[in-house]
């Protein structure tokens, strides 16, 4: 079955793997990617204002064809509204605090490549707060926002899951990948 959706969001906890399988999404289906931490992030972990945000958010949103990752929960509501549907990863916390301390070990003192230029990676106590009280604190107010939307929600609690559900739409044939903005 080929893929029916142009404008896809993919929602999180912290380290539940957001950005990989948004890449993933767009290299299977020639879409773009827009990371949302590339447009909030300024180098040295500097963040845009929220006006600028909202800005190149704005522009990202019109663009006919996208896969978006990142919570930023005050935008939800514009991207829902843009988007064609939203994949959830609902990842156990455990899961998603080992895939952040992989992500620290991998990029460290380096930015990776859903992060705004200038930004290494790095442990933080308050990210890893962030993980730890996503369940309670973010995630029933996502969640019902999802709903609201009335638009198609895929929700996986495995990312196996998530990967298996991908592949088991036709992929594109490559014409030099994805971009990623």
């Amino acid at each position: 079955m080929k893929f029916p959706y142009r404008k896809v969001l993919v929602l999180g906890n912290g380290g539940a793997g957001k950005s990989t399988f948004a890449r993933r999404m767009g290299e299977r289906f020639l879409l773009p990617v827009v990371h949302l931490d590339r447009l909030w992030w300024l180098p040295g972990w500097q963040n845009r204002s929220g006006e600028q945000f909202d800005a190149l958010l704005a522009e990202a949103l019109c663009a006919p064809a996208w896969v978006m990752d990142g919570n930023y929960e005050r935008t939800l509501p514009v991207r829902l509204a843009a988007a064609d549907a939203a994949v959830f990863l609902d990842i156990p916390v455990q899961t998603c605090l080992q895939g952040a301390y992989a992500r620290i070990k991998t990029y460290a003192g380096r930015t990776r490549p859903d992060m705004a230029e200038g930004c290494p990676e790095r442990a933080d106590a308050e990210f890893e707060t962030w993980i730890r009280t996503f369940e309670r604190d973010v995630r029933p107010r996502v969640l019902a926002g999802l709903e609201e939307s009335g638009k198609p929600v895929f929700r996986f609690c495995m990312r196996e899951e998530a990967d298996a559900w991908l592949m088991g739409f036709d992929g594109a044939l490559p014409r030099g990948g994805a971009q990623s903005f």
